[in-house]
């Protein structure tokens, strides 16, 4: 009779295919800038929610112990310290910092039937600056009223605009448009603040929003047009300090905010998921800098939109 043979639980099918899905989630932390472009932009979509790879790890190792597996344990070890490794500067508390200014930043969804309750939520951060988007032509009076006493500086361009407790000047529209769409899309504006300690360029902006659609996979074409469009801006600006405010449809990791986020930086110690405001999972409002630092970044109250507002600290 011949004799039955058994590979050793720790090299089982189970346990190998587990190892796989943990070594190729490492290589997603780590080298996910460097992956190649690929149609339907894959790879935009997974940096928009890289911070949730920490799932596989309780996921894998429940498998690893039901299949009684240590080389799966061992793995899921690995890719823990992978991942602690990469978001080490949230997990690590930050020390209390010094800053200059407060800014607000905040799609207040053009169906949002109560400017009075935005505003008491935006107000509560005792902001210098705070930028809206979606802020329609029948909402932009209430608006105007709501910050009116303590902001008494305001520009806004289509359904973006910028309250201030400093004076502006040199309002102007910002083209952020891609091609293919209409006339009568105004979403960026820039402004020049005149802060304690000099002029700020601020930059207001909403880009255009992504979707997954069967045909096209993660559709990023418009955003990533406006983004360069943004960006190219950005690198014109004269002003040595820079901040940029928006609902920029994507987070600081997508490689299609590139040509902004490579040009102007925001916090990355605190996750401060604005979006969606039911059950955030990605930080895509930003409140990024040129020639200052954003120290601190966390999010608001709920305010009836479908983001969350973000606040920032600021500092020259």
């Amino acid at each position: 009779m011949r004799e039955r043979t058994t590979a050793p639980r720790g090299l089982r099918r189970p346990g190998l295919v587990t190892v796989a899905l943990m070594a190729a989630t490492a290589c997603a932390l780590l080298f996910h800038a460097a992956l190649p472009g690929l149609p339907g932009h894959p790879v935009s979509l997974l940096q928009t929610f890289l911070p949730w790879l920490g799932l596989a790890v309780p996921a894998g190792l429940v498998v690893a112990a039901v299949r009684r597996s240590r080389t799966a344990a061992v793995a899921c070890a690995v890719v823990a310290a992978v991942w602690a490794g990469v978001f080490r500067q949230t997990l690590l508390p930050a020390a209390p910092d010094t800053y200059d200014m407060t800014v607000v930043q905040h799609n207040v969804s053009d169906e949002n039937p109560d400017p009075g309750r935005v505003a008491r939520v935006v107000l509560g951060a005792d902001p210098d600056l705070v930028a809206l988007e979606e802020v329609t032509p029948a909402r932009l009076p209430a608006f105007r009223s709501a910050f009116a006493r303590t902001h008494p500086h305001h520009a806004h361009v289509g359904t973006v605009a910028l309250w201030s407790t400093y004076p502006l000047k040199d309002v102007s529209r910002v083209d952020i448009k891609p091609r293919a769409v209409g006339p009568g899309w105004d979403r960026g504006l820039r402004a020049v603040v005149r802060g304690p300690r000099g002029d700020i360029a601020a930059y207001v902006a909403h880009l255009p929003s992504v979707r997954i659609r069967p045909t096209e996979g993660y559709a990023t074409g418009w955003r990533d047009e406006s983004a360069a469009r943004l960006g190219r801006s950005l690198a014109a600006e004269r002003e040595a300090t820079a901040l940029v405010l928006g609902d920029l449809n994507g987070t600081a990791a997508d490689r299609g905010l590139r040509p902004v986020t490579d040009l102007a930086r925001g916090s990355r110690a605190e996750w401060a998921f604005s979006w969606p405001a039911s059950l955030p999972l990605a930080r895509i409002d930003h409140v990024l800098a040129r020639g200052a630092t954003v120290v601190e970044t966390w999010t608001l109250p709920a305010t009836g939109s479908d983001h969350l507002p973000v606040a920032a600290r600021v500092r020259w």
